[in-house]
């Protein structure tokens, strides 16, 4: 069994913490891990084999910085250039795995559940195994205990007669698999919860890799197709697979249940009991929090007065609440976002308002992390901005040019190493320098310790766009969208 791990979604509906260059996946929503961390940790058991993680181009050094920290080496990174929703990733991990000659058993999760329950959890693949070593597409159903509208619904039929079941005197406890249901409104879901047919879908999978493309081949073979030829076409480097973004242009968007699993025949259900949420809201991370006496999850420097019921989280500001309830506050250093808990599923509307304006607080938050370190964006004017960087021990910025600003640096803690043209020098804490317009430049960390300075630049244009890359330890390129996405490096 291999775990797929999809790791390539925005995450949008918990904007303003998510953001599309730091979606949620990466956070520490539910503990001290992330929630990718999470799901990589839960699988630790025998029988299932290291990850193979997709995800997209622009996250590949949050998943090796966030894989590293938990010592955990997957078999392979496959990097989308750009997403087009889970069949396409799945397709393309399948592919992969069968021309190596491997067929085995694909267990597709997403990065961003949360599982409280992993002993429910482990006893749920068991069952699955068995369905799926059958030939059998298992969907984990998970067993509703509210009338949810944010989710959408599988009605299930009676449980299936599995061979490998059956001669080992085993039930199977998999259900056939009667519909699949959209979203449904209040009263519907008050009658599915009632009837004990349904299930919420987790989007979680298990079946074998030559199952998945045959049935896709059949359902929606253009997704079979160029998934194919952006495999064929991609760059390989260890065991990191880059798509060719000109084929993969071309993939249709779908995901795993359009694409295959509302039209095959050999679809089923395994209920799955594990305290499981897709934290896909606020009014979701409410859910799975403890709570004080007056029912509230406090996270930061929170006070509340006379509130009931709500979800308040403050990122360095004080942040108080008098005479609320079923309230979402969120603060973060560049934006505030107030909501009540059953408008939560609308966040997405903000945040596409904010792109259709081309605001930059969806795509990036103030601190913005690399992988040589952070920068925070402290003040910014017309002709001025200022940022505090962050270098870790060992590591540098690229060799780089610009041609519209000059910038100055003054060291704050820390050893730094500063190319200037053909000078190259060290600064000490306290000392500063300064890089004219068009200078040739680097800055590295050669110390123990973290490198921290104060940079002010000057100049008539201060876009992240105005850089020219000369070279990089981290084998980033020089194209414009590099510039655009991977912003100040």
């Amino acid at each position: 069994m291999i775990p797929v791990i999809l790791s390539g979604g925005s995450g949008t509906r918990l904007w303003p913490l998510s953001r599309k260059l730091f979606p949620k996946q990466f956070i520490a929503l539910t503990g001290e891990q992330t929630l990718f961390q999470q799901t990589v940790q839960r699988l630790k058991k025998e029988g299932i084999q290291a990850p193979l993680i997709v995800c997209n181009q622009e996250h590949r050094f949050i998943v090796n910085e966030q894989l590293d920290a938990i010592a955990c080496k997957p078999q392979t990174v496959i990097m989308e250039p750009f997403g087009r929703n889970t069949a396409p990733a799945v397709a393309i991990a399948a592919i992969e795995l069968l021309s190596k000659g491997r067929d085995d058993l694909l267990l597709v999760l997403p990065a961003d559940h949360v599982i409280k329950d992993t002993k429910a959890f482990h006893e749920a693949l068991a069952t699955a195994q068995i369905a799926a070593e059958d030939d059998q597409m298992v969907l984990f159903g998970v067993e509703p205990d509210s009338p949810e509208t944010g989710y959408g619904y599988i009605q299930t039929g009676p449980e299936l007669e599995l061979k490998k079941a059956n001669n080992a005197g085993l039930k199977s406890a998999a259900r056939s698999v009667r519909c699949f249901v959209e979203k449904p409104d209040y009263e519907t879901a008050c009658r599915y919860l009632a009837s004990g047919d349904y299930y919420w879908n987790s989007g979680m999978f298990l079946f074998k890799a030559s199952k998945y493309l045959s049935e896709l081949k059949v359902h929606d073979p253009d997704i079979y197709e160029t998934c194919k030829l952006a495999l064929e076409n991609g760059l390989r480097s260890d065991n990191v697979i880059s798509i060719d973004p000109k084929s993969f242009e071309f993939c249709p968007e779908n995901s795993i249940d359009y694409a295959v699993m509302e039209k095959t025949e050999g679809a089923c259900v395994v209920p799955l009991s594990a305290q499981w949420s897709d934290v896909g809201s606020w009014s979701s991370l409410w859910d799975v929090h403890d709570k004080d006496d007056q029912g509230n999850v406090k996270k930061g420097d929170v006070l509340l007065h006379d509130s009931r019921n709500c979800f308040v989280q403050g990122n360095g500001k004080l942040v108080t609440l008098l005479g609320l309830e079923d309230t979402v506050v969120v603060e973060t250093k560049d934006a505030v976002m107030i909501a009540h808990k059953d408008k939560v599923q609308d966040v997405k509307k903000l945040v596409n308002s904010l792109n259709a304006e081309s605001r930059d607080e969806t795509q990036n938050h103030r601190q913005v992390y690399r992988p040589w370190g952070s920068y925070d964006s402290v003040d910014i004017g017309s002709r001025f901005q200022v940022k505090r960087i962050t270098v870790k021990p060992g590591a540098s910025l690229s060799l780089q040019q610009h041609h519209h600003r000059a910038e100055h640096w003054i060291v704050v803690t820390g050893t730094a190493k500063v190319t200037c043209d053909d000078n190259v020098f060290l600064l000490s804490e306290n000392q500063s320098t300064y890089i004219p317009v068009g200078a040739v430049h680097r800055l590295a960390n050669p110390g123990r310790i973290p490198l921290e300075i104060i940079e002010v630049q000057s100049g008539g244009y201060l876009g992240e766009d105005d850089i020219i890359r000369f070279d990089d330890v981290y084998g980033r390129n020089n194209s414009p969208q590099t510039h655009k996405d991977i912003a100040e490096i």
